[in-house]
């Protein structure tokens, strides 16, 4: 995938905006803009996305340093841009918002789940610990999945706005 220059900025910017908007809304646990983003990129850039996502994810790791905990960042992102792929792109406009939302909060429900693997590896947890450690996080899987459901409604807007940019674009 050959990238023009306005595209390397472009990508560039979203991965910062993504990061800066998790950084503002963490006084709310659980609850952010990411997978908003990450499933609005998707439909607009498809493949592309990858590359804001992943500015997103290492910018994290400078932030928050390369840690055990930023891990699963590595991962942990890649599923719901490819269930987002595994959509029709001519979706009727009626349910697009609803099933967009519907998969924003589906990975939200599952992140402690998919977050479980490398902390199963790093921690040396056997299955029982493991889902211990995933029964314990569930509240706030369940919080998360909720918050991007509700912050889905964002993302047809997202949409409309990202692709108006970029026809417009010089």
């Amino acid at each position: 995938m050959k990238l023009k220059l306005r595209e390397i900025a472009l990508f560039g910017m979203f991965g910062a905006l993504i990061f800066a908007s998790m950084m503002v809304m963490q006084v709310l646990p659980n609850i952010h803009l990411v997978g908003v983003f990450i499933v609005a990129l998707t439909v607009v850039y498809r493949r592309k996305a990858l590359y804001p996502i992943y500015i997103f994810v290492f910018v994290s790791g400078v932030y928050y340093g390369f840690s055990f905990g930023w891990i699963p960042y590595i991962y942990i992102w890649t599923p719901l841009w490819g269930a987002v792929m595994l959509l029709p792109k001519d979706m009727p406009k009626k349910i697009a918002p609803f099933v967009y939302m519907t998969v924003c909060s589906l990975h939200g429900f599952l992140f402690g789940i998919m977050y479980a693997p490398a902390q199963s590896i790093m921690f040396g947890l056997d299955f029982e610990k493991t889902c211990i450690w995933i029964l314990n996080g569930l509240p706030w899987d369940l919080l998360h999945g909720v918050s991007n459901f509700v912050c889905g409604i964002l993302i047809v807007p997202l949409i409309k706005a990202v692709r108006i940019a970029d026809r417009n674009a010089v």
